[in-house]
């Protein structure tokens, strides 16, 4: 069996017109309205945490984002969204993507990872619910999830999660 080539690189402005089609497939357009682009509105996200995958003739397959948030007062990498083409899903991209990301987090000095998601599936990655962090309405606290990158980073850590600069 042939294994296909998947190339990461980190997210161009060159990438940005087909990066937001890809999330609008997987998403819907009205994925904006979500609670967490409430944290997202007019702040740029971490560069070098934003990756595309791409096959080997340079079809989008996959991309992921971050973006700079604080939770009382403290730097948080916000996770998402996460995406991989309908026709490429189960290939384990958003393994890789993910994967990829959370190491270039911990390399760049971040200490902390949240995102909005299912529990179940974001725990084979290393996240678990966040109790005592809050997103903004109507997120269900169930699916407030975490990732410290060094022991301890989420110890204390508690309150609204906040634009950044907050």
């Amino acid at each position: 069996m042939q294994t296909e080539t998947i190339i990461l690189a980190q997210e161009t402005a060159a990438d940005w017109w087909e990066v937001e089609a890809l999330y609008d497939l997987c998403f819907a357009p009205g994925r904006t309205a979500l609670s967490s682009y409430r944290l997202r509105e007019n702040v740029p996200p971490i560069a070098q945490l934003c990756l595309t995958a791409r096959d080997g003739g340079g079809i989008l397959a996959g991309v992921i984002r971050h973006w700079p948030v604080r939770v009382a007062g403290f730097p948080v990498a916000l996770l998402g969204p996460v995406a991989v083409h309908p026709t490429r899903q189960g290939e384990g991209l958003a393994a890789l993507l993910i994967f990829r990301a959370v190491a270039a987090a911990r390399k760049a000095g971040w200490e902390r990872v949240l995102l909005v998601g299912d529990a179940s599936y974001y725990g084979r990655y290393g996240f678990s619910r966040l109790s005592d962090v809050v997103m903004p309405p109507p997120t269900n606290p169930d699916r407030v999830l975490g990732m410290a990158l060094k022991p301890g980073a989420w110890d204390g850590v508690a309150g609204d999660a906040t634009l950044w600069p907050d």
